[in-house]
């Protein structure tokens, strides 16, 4: 076999062209009839096929990066417009921000955003205390009957009903009541026959007291019987006015305007005389008992305005009548009697019920106060910044202020800000210490 053929059959790692000596060391390749098998030859043009491979990659992703991206940057910032620098500063820690840049302006950079300012407006907001507290009926009243030992024949309310003073809540079966008033009109009759005996009697004796015919005792026996008989006719008609009211009584009534909260009333009952039958919120009246500390509570008074928060989040507006004389011993707090007014006329009436938990907040005084938008807070690791704007430069720099209460999309600011410095009002994530900005005209 000549060395050509050997060539041919070698392994890929020991490749080399006809005519050229075998290595020092190593010996020819068996044939295949040995038993070993041929490893294959390396395939041409591998490396630069994937050579143009990496190359195209490199060129998208250079593409991608350098076009695509700040185009779709500015896409999503609607009128904001931000250059691709500016994009990464919302990943910026408080060091970045708080970092002094060279002045961009010299150095003639594009401006990062193009911003309207604002600045701080004064104004006079309510100091406010937030309690927790419940609600509960201004005045429950307790109804019951006046009588016992009569039947519940019907019953005409239930819960949630509006009655009227005077009005007839449940009636009673009287027809125990109508026999005994049957029995005390006969006693009545026959009280009044003996009467009139007893006055005939008594009569005839004076006219017989001058003549002798009759003795003085006898005179004051007759006498006695008349007086007698007009008390026992009294007692009579007395006793038959408590069976009058007895009647009367066996209609349950309301004694004063008002919702009733609960019924006990059933229909076949046995009532007895001050078992509660129906419990009624006196005017409908509701009120919010609030639990204020009691180094707080000389800071409120009678009058002052109070707003609730209910749990389903509606409001509801009130005013504090009164505060309790004592502290509870236990949970050194007070109570603070609020008044809950009812909604204005044509206005939708929240859902204000006996035993709700409520938050309300009661207005103490009014501070005079400097705010800004939300929207030219930055917020970032538990500090609060604002872009103050140079004019002159076009520049921004991140001042951090102390910020206060928050009123709807305002925040006051407490510190480390001035009525008179304009600060960038919107898009302040885009923005770092010492950026150049475009201020648009308002």
């Amino acid at each position: 076999m000549t060395d050509e053929s050997r060539n041919t059959t070698a392994p890929a790692a020991g490749v080399h062209h006809a005519g050229e000596p075998t290595p020092t060391g190593s010996s020819a390749p068996s044939s295949p009839s040995s038993g070993r098998v041929p490893e294959r030859r390396p395939r041409k043009g591998i490396g630069w096929r994937n050579a143009l491979i990496l190359i195209g990659v490199l060129a998208l992703s250079t593409w991608w990066f350098h076009f695509r991206a700040p185009a779709v940057a500015e896409g999503t910032k609607g009128p904001i417009v931000a250059s691709p620098s500016a994009a990464t500063a919302p990943s910026a820690g408080p060091s970045s921000v708080a970092a002094a840049n060279p002045p961009a302006a010299a150095a003639g950079a594009k401006p990062a955003l193009t911003v309207t300012t604002v600045t701080a407006q004064p104004d006079q907001w309510p100091v406010r205390l937030v309690a927790d507290g419940s609600i509960a009926a201004w005045q429950d009243v307790s109804i019951s009957p006046e009588v016992g030992g009569l039947r519940i024949a019907e019953v005409l309310v239930n819960v949630g009903d509006k009655v009227k003073q005077g009005q007839t809540l449940a009636v009673l079966a009287a027809s125990s009541v109508d026999y005994d008033l049957a029995a005390q009109n006969a006693a009545l009759a026959e009280a009044r026959a003996g009467l009139a005996e007893a006055r005939a009697n008594n009569d005839r004796a004076r006219r017989l007291a001058d003549t002798g015919a009759i003795s003085a005792q006898q005179i004051a026996q007759y006498e006695t019987a008349y007086k007698t008989a007009q008390a026992r006719v009294e007692a009579v008609q007395a006793r038959i006015r408590g069976e009058q009211l007895r009647l009367k009584q066996t209609r349950v009534v309301a004694s004063d305007d008002g919702v009733i909260a609960v019924r006990a009333a059933t229909v076949g009952a046995v009532a007895q005389a001050g078992q509660e039958l129906f419990r009624m919120i006196r005017h409908g009246r509701l009120e919010w008992r609030a639990q204020v500390p009691a180094a707080e509570l000389s800071r409120v008074s009678t009058g002052q305005v109070v707003m609730l928060r209910l749990p389903d989040g509606t409001s509801v507006g009130g005013g504090v009548r009164s505060v309790a004389p004592t502290v509870d011993p236990q949970t050194r707090n007070g109570l603070v009697y609020v008044d809950i007014y009812p909604p204005a006329a044509g206005a939708a009436a929240p859902l204000v019920l006996p035993g709700m938990f409520a938050r309300g907040e009661i207005d103490l005084a009014r501070s005079a106060v400097l705010t800004l938008p939300a929207s030219a807070v930055l917020l970032r690791e538990g500090f609060a910044y604002v872009f103050r704007v140079d004019p002159a430069t076009s520049t921004v720099a991140a001042v951090k202020v102390l910020t206060g209460r928050r009123q709807g999309d305002r925040i006051e600011i407490v510190d480390g800000l001035k009525a008179d410095q304009p600060v960038v009002d919107r898009g302040v994530g885009f923005l770092a210490d010492g950026d150049v900005v475009s201020i648009a005209k308002p």
